[in-house]
């Protein structure tokens, strides 16, 4: 009687790994983009209550995003965030808007992965469609 395995038993189940490993992957990407996109949400939700708060206040919206005091970086230098953020303010309205980097290699997808999410003082979100 005969033990073990022939070796074409084992080449399937290799290639059967093989399918399941690159089927996993593809979706691992994929739920990691959707928590980087849910951080770009939530830091923008907390610049439109600092831009309220600041309103509130002035009586007026800002542009400067050091003012709102949020931590959310200006820049794509940032080994902390997948984003940079930026606000556009007038007496009567504001756009906080979240870009997607591309500098951080090590965090980043393909440049043609850049897309904004962007949200405004009445809480309508926009930017590059499916990302919001």
């Amino acid at each position: 009687m005969k033990r073990g395995f022939t070796l074409l038993e084992l080449i399937v189940v290799i290639i059967i790994i093989g399918i399941l490993a690159t089927l996993g992957f593809s979706q691992y990407a994929k739920v990691m983009e959707k928590g980087r996109t849910a951080e770009a949400k939530a830091i923008l939700g907390q610049l439109r209550t600092a831009e309220t708060a600041y309103r509130l206040e002035r009586n007026t919206y800002t542009s400067d995003l050091a003012q709102l005091a949020v931590g959310a970086p200006a820049a794509c230098d940032s080994a902390a965030h997948y984003f940079s953020y930026g606000v556009t303010g007038a007496a009567a309205t504001f756009t906080a808007t979240a870009t997607r980097c591309t500098t951080n290699t090590s965090k980043s997808p393909a440049a043609s992965a850049v897309y904004n999410i962007t949200l405004n003082e009445a809480g309508t979100w926009g930017g590059d469609a499916g990302y919001y």
